[in-house]
């Protein structure tokens, strides 16, 4: 540093002796910042001191107080009754989450994330929440509802006058581009304000139901459950997660939108739980490598993976293979996508349903479910299971000489056993796979059996490898794989070909 400040301090005396003799009239000069105004940006004001001013005092801190079961790792050991009390039994202790959430009527009901007024860990219970006002006032605050899919809560105090409180504007007018402030208690400092613009609209980051509004506005920890206001101090988004590998801000923060979330309130705030529209299928997005197996556009269309029996979606013919790309006309796209324009269907309505079956354009009409719990829903993906396919001689020279990359022999009655899949099964089953194509990097295995290949059954390598020609001929880059794993769903994996 020291090294630093030398050159630093050289470069600046340069500097000076230059002005020095250059100038003509030293006495006129003025310090560089004497008499300066920054012009506002377009669209934003010189200050935002004013609006937050006014919106702060809707802002407010929510912390949790949670027990949690510590279990003693030297249970069952010598040391347990050294290290534990109770001869190593688990041990409660208590912790805390800290957030952030806004007050959306004088009466006291307050927003906030699910996960800001959830357990932390596992085997923890939340036993109290508590909202601080910015005037230092606490209270505790009792759970109104709330939904785990889009992590939405609803808190109510009971105040001891009229509060402050701010109320949600149209995110459907939120543009990339447009200023933003989000206020909230990041790492536990209340009342932080920060602004940027937003970065991105309809981001999706894996969830079901993601639409987020993207912003380079500072959100961190404690930033969760927090508003994001508009330049008309309007609540557009809830400020819910951030996008970074140090777990401090970056640039990228998600909130939810409030063309999502104000309906979701509504419905909380009056007691009543969220029910979403359902059809009973499991899908995949339309990637490249999966429209390019099916020689069709990418982005389009979500392609499905398996049916559940008995729902909406068998009932009207839907099967695994079919790419849908509408519902009740509005196109599935990946801003869009199958499961959030489904969910906002009326449960019961009949819906047309727009597919593409073999290639071939049609429309049927499903009637719309309601979505089953979360634990129904796990039921009904079948649990893992790692094959033992050990009698079988591997060929790893076969694989690496084909296309695709894999080597397969017919299934036998004695194979079948050994897999533990279904009787009937009819297919091949991979005795090998070449870990430098893409089949070895999407996860095909010995053991695993090919059910089609280009939605055509095949029985032997040949079919196998007759497909993989056929595609090619027809100029695509990958085959679309229907593939079998024992303890799990067949699912449909497109495959890249080996580059020539």
């Amino acid at each position: 540093m020291r090294y630093a400040y030398a050159i630093t301090g050289a470069l600046l005396l340069g500097g000076t002796a230059i002005a020095v003799t250059t100038s003509s009239n030293v006495g006129a000069q003025v310090a560089q910042n004497e008499g300066l105004t920054a012009a506002a940006p377009a669209g934003a004001p010189a200050s935002l001191a004013d609006m937050v001013e006014k919106l702060q005092p809707a802002v407010v801190n929510i912390s949790t107080k949670q027990r949690v079961q510590v279990q003693n790792p030297f249970a069952g050991t010598p040391f347990g009754e050294l290290f534990g009390q109770g001869g190593g039994q688990p041990q409660t202790r208590q912790a805390q989450s800290l957030g952030s959430g806004f007050i959306i009527s004088a009466d006291g009901y307050i927003v906030t994330n699910n996960h800001v007024v959830s357990a932390g860990a596992e085997g923890a219970s939340v036993e109290q929440i508590t909202v601080t006002l910015t005037n230092k006032e606490e209270y505790t605050a009792k759970l109104v509802g709330r939904d785990a899919a889009t992590d939405i809560a609803v808190l109510k105090i009971e105040p001891k006058k009229a509060l402050p409180f701010v109320k949600f504007g149209d995110s459907t007018k939120a543009r990339v581009g447009d200023w933003v402030v989000a206020i909230g208690n990041p790492f536990a400092l209340s009342g932080t304000v920060t602004a940027g613009i937003i970065s991105a609209v309809h981001r999706g980051t894996g969830g079901t139901y993601d639409k987020f509004i993207q912003t380079d506005a500072s959100i961190n920890q404690g930033n969760s459950g927090g508003p994001m206001f508009d330049m008309r101090g309007n609540v557009i988004g809830i400020n819910s997660q951030i996008l970074s590998p140090s777990g401090g801000n970056v640039g990228i923060g998600f909130a939810i939108p409030s063309e999502q979330a104000g309906p979701i309130v509504e419905t909380l705030r009056k007691g009543q739980s969220i029910k979403r529209g359902y059809l009973g299928v499991q899908i995949s997005p339309l990637g490249e490598d999966m429209a390019d197996s099916l020689g069709l556009a990418k982005n389009s269309g979500e392609f499905i993976q398996g049916v559940e029996p008995g729902k909406g979606a068998d009932k009207a013919g839907i099967k695994a293979g079919d790419v849908i790309i509408s519902v009740a006309g509005q196109e599935v796209t990946a801003d869009q996508n199958l499961s959030s324009i489904v969910a906002n269907q009326p449960i019961g309505s009949r819906v047309p349903i727009t597919l593409i079956r073999n290639g071939q354009r049609m429309t049927v009409n499903a009637v719309v479910g309601e979505r089953p719990s979360e634990d129904e829903l796990n039921s009904f993906a079948q649990p893992q299971g790692d094959e033992d396919f050990s009698q079988q001689p591997q060929n790893p020279g076969k694989a690496t000489d084909q296309a695709l990359g894999v080597s397969a022999i017919p299934l036998t009655p004695g194979i079948i056993r050994q897999l533990g899949i279904s009787a009937d099964t009819r297919g091949i089953v991979i005795t090998a796979v070449d870990g430098s194509t893409d089949a070895g990097a999407k996860g095909l295995r010995r053991g695993d059996v090919i059910i089609s290949a280009n939605n055509r059954p095949v029985t032997s390598q040949a079919e196998l490898d007759a497909q993989v020609k056929a595609v090619a001929g027809q100029g695509r880059n990958a085959i679309l794989l229907q593939v079998l794993r024992r303890g799990q769903p067949a699912i449909f994996l497109p495959v890249r070909l080996r580059d020539k």
